[in-house]
């Protein structure tokens, strides 16, 4: 894996082969399915709704213009709130979509953002989850302007001489007087470090905790802050709790995308609350009123005006005058189309100037900024730059995500875990799974501090993952060391499901069978699933609340088929979905089982990292033993639940649960 980079031209080559192939990848799988499947066929998938029904609501959050698409019966489907999607309405919607942002998901409808109108609604619509270009654009002129960049380019390129850091900034009082040891180190040298830092925070210890102090504490000194994460999960995780402290906060980000409590804060909300907003309100309803009056009149396209330019038909209709075949009334019409035309773009430059205006004041008296990586390359914040940038879950980041806002930096702190998931990257190509964070952990590894006390699980739960993957370094806080299921149902199971053993494996001793749906790369274990339910079931009925159990999966496929099988209210997730989340009790189902012995997707570590550490007080795994003991992670896994835990035989688990 490349570390250190010769120039930023060497730099910029590298990175842009792999976001032009990333971006291919991403464009080209969408694509590909809507050309090759039917609709019926997409929408069977879960990534298409047919045969819609729309109108129109209304301007919303600053010129957004929505439109809600109904359907007596969608269905199961996976377009979600914030995804982009193409409107199309016959034919290929490859040619003929309008690309929209998800605003509102109900049973019976979706409500769809479009920058601008939709001249005719009548018939029948069809909505495909599609890709946004945006980001991969914005990541394109980060590296394109590196030589603009505040950040010293020779951190970047891996050079930096790093004797010239020193720590000597001191802490007069720490705002969290409950900091443990370790976050006060992370906290005083991230303080300290003159251009770079990176805290290393795994799962449970604080890090968000941990990166709301270190803001607290620059801006003490006066600092100019951005704050940024990969997605608008993490992003606004760090927005609540910086409103918490009552800091002046700004959210920038599509309206769809942000949690609704942190409406208040978002860039949008706040020009609204500005005295000068209601002319722009005034001058927005005059020309929506200009629009409809151009409606009546004929638009001069090239084959009406024949040649002629818009002053030529202004000044013929006033004179009276036909010219090259046209009648006098088309003429004048047009005319009249192109006189309004002008009123709309006056009024839309004025309204463009005090919008400017407004945002401007907001974001120039703003303490901190939030945002995801992609929303720093935004037009709002072309010529800004900050004394500081935090990028939290940067281990989620591909490198020319986190490269939007470090061009933008003076001081850069990186926080996340690359002992957990990396980047999703749909081109498959590790050079770009190789994160930032990573490199920088690689070259800079004295400006960084790991996190060792975590505040989530029960120790035994800790005690293996913090092993495997972090050397045995990460220490369980008092308060959560013994932890039990028995604290939150105010009594003691008498089976191994609801006792309060912290940690069991269910072995199905390869009786329950792996099987892959037609057309599909995921797997799913029907016999799995139904255990899954019985395990759950039992746990409802002990009194553990539904919402505080989850249950977890490496497969999408079984992920939809134990979905399906359960009561609502039950989070079930992937691996991925669960990242950063936490539950009293997890079930995690394992899948594989074949006798191959091929665990495949299993072999992720940093994937299954994950998995193992969402449970504080009960954690149980379902899987088979015969084909996990083929890789050495899960022959130890077993060997540790047998030493610390419990290994139940599904022969048995019938019998214990009776």
């Amino acid at each position: 894996m490349r570390l250190l980079f010769d120039s930023p031209q060497d730099y910029r080559s590298y990175f842009l082969e792999l976001v032009e192939k990333e971006r291919q990848a991403e464009r080209g799988f969408h694509e590909k399915e809507i050309l090759t499947l039917s609709g019926r066929e997409r929408e069977k998938r879960g990534r298409a709704i047919l045969g819609l029904s729309a109108h129109y609501i209304g301007e919303i959050l600053s010129e957004y213009h929505a439109y809600r698409f109904c359907k007596a019966n969608m269905g199961e489907h996976e377009i979600n709130v914030g995804d982009v999607v193409l409107a199309s309405r016959g034919g290929n919607p490859l040619k003929g979509g309008i690309e929209g942002v998800v605003f509102e998901k109900a049973k019976k409808s979706l409500v769809l953002l479009f920058p601008c109108r939709i001249p005719k609604l009548k018939g029948k619509w069809r909505i495909d989850l599609f890709v946004n270009d945006v980001t991969f654009r914005r990541m394109k002129e980060a590296l394109d302007n590196l030589s603009k960049s505040v950040f010293p380019l020779e951190i970047i390129m891996g050079r930096y001489p790093l004797d010239v850091v020193k720590y000597n900034v001191e802490i007069e009082k720490f705002f969290n007087p409950c900091l443990d040891e370790s976050q006060k180190e992370a906290v005083k040298r991230a303080l300290s470090a003159s251009y770079l830092f990176i805290i290393h925070g795994p799962f449970g210890t604080g890090k968000t905790t941990t990166l709301v102090e270190v803001i607290l504490q620059h801006l003490r000194l006066g600092y100019k802050i951005l704050v940024t994460a990969d997605s608008n999960i993490a992003v606004d995780g760090i927005v609540e709790k910086l409103i918490e402290r009552e800091v002046k906060v700004v959210r920038i980000g599509h309206p769809a995308r942000i949690s609704r409590k942190l409406f208040e804060v978002t860039l949008d909300n706040l020009a609204r609350t500005r005295p000068a907003w209601k002319e722009v309100e005034k001058l927005r309803s005059r020309r929506d009123l200009l629009r409809e009056k151009q409606s009546e009149f004929v638009r001069p396209v090239p084959h009406k005006r024949r040649g002629l330019s818009d002053d030529e038909i202004v000044r013929f209709a006033e004179e009276g005058v036909k010219k090259r075949g046209l009648k006098l009334n088309t003429i004048k019409s047009m005319a009249e189309w192109i006189k309004i035309k002008r009123e709309i773009d006056t009024i839309s430059e004025v309204i463009r100037n005090v919008e400017e205006s407004i945002i401007k004041e907001i974001l120039d008296t703003a303490e901190v900024i939030c945002t995801t990586n992609s929303g720093a390359g935004s037009d709002y914040l072309k010529d800004y730059t900050f004394d500081l940038v935090v990028i939290d879950e940067a281990t989620q980041a591909t490198e020319p995500s986190c490269i939007i806002s470090i061009v933008k930096a003076r001081k850069v702190i990186l926080a996340g875990d690359h002992k957990q998931l990396p980047p999703t990257v749909l081109s498959q190509d590790d050079r770009l799974r190789f994160t930032l964070f990573e490199r920088f952990m690689s070259i800079y590894s004295d400006l960084s501090c790991m996190l060792r006390v975590q505040y989530r699980m029960n120790d035994v739960i800790k005690e293996f993952p913090s092993r495997v993957f972090y050397g045995s370094q990460i220490f369980s806080h008092p308060s959560v060391r013994d932890i039990r299921l028995s604290d939150i149902v105010g009594k003691r199971g008498d089976n191994v499901i609801t006792d309060d053993t912290p940690i069991v494996f269910i072995d199905t001793e390869g009786a329950l069978k792996e099987r892959t749906k037609k057309s599909s790369f995921s797997k799913h274990n029907p016999g799995e699933a139904k255990l899954i339910v019985r395990v759950v079931d039992e746990l409802l009925r002990f009194g553990v609340p539904r919402e505080r159990m989850g249950v977890i999966t490496p497969y999408k496929d079984q992920e939809d088929l134990v979905r399906s099988l359960l009561p609502d209210g039950i989070e079930v997730k992937t691996v991925d979905g669960f990242q950063g989340r936490e539950k009293e009790v997890i079930v995690l189902s394992l899948v594989r089982s074949n006798p191959e012995e091929e665990i495949g997707f299993l072999r992720d570590e940093r994937r299954m990292n994950v998995a193992l550490t969402r449970a504080k007080r009960k954690l149980i795994i379902v899987g088979d033993s015969e084909t996990l003991r083929s890789y050495p992670l899960y022959r130890d896994l077993l060997n540790y639940v047998k030493e610390r835990g419990r290994v139940v035989a599904y022969s048995l688990f019938t019998e214990l649960t009776s």
